[in-house]
């Protein structure tokens, strides 16, 4: 990749760390409340699926910001692998990179990590016995 490539890609992944860093965490409120005071019970169940949605993205949110500072890292100590894939050492496609700057894989090795290995086409019929 040239130089050209890598400064436009070091610049996008310094812009979505901003991004990121300045949105900061998703608040998570108190699970229970005072029964003494009134609070619906009802509420309790969404309450508890809201929390779940805050974590998940924080929880996501936290991964793509390591993502970042490794890709950050990679241009800054050896900016000829930036862009190779961490498992194959082939580059990564032009397209997954526009999208995520950050990633360490590419399309096929995150499938194979993803699935682990098994194919996500159609079931065969051993697969219900």
């Amino acid at each position: 990749m040239n130089p050209e490539r890598i400064a436009h890609f070091k610049l996008a992944l310094e812009g979505i760390r901003e991004a990121l860093t300045d949105s900061g965490a998703e608040p998570l409120k108190p699970n229970r409340g005072e029964v003494a005071q009134g609070t619906d019970e009802d509420g309790q169940p969404l309450n508890e699926m809201l929390q779940a949605i805050a974590s998940g993205r924080n929880k996501s949110r936290g991964l793509v910001l390591s993502q970042i500072k490794n890709a950050l890292e990679t241009i800054n100590d050896y900016p000829d692998e930036f862009g190779l894939c961490r498992e194959c050492e082939e580059p990564i496609g032009e397209g997954r990179l526009k999208l995520m700057p950050y990633a360490p894989l590419c399309v096929r090795c995150q499938s194979e990590l993803e699935d682990g290995g098994q194919s996500r086409g159609r079931k065969g019929l051993t697969d219900y016995v």
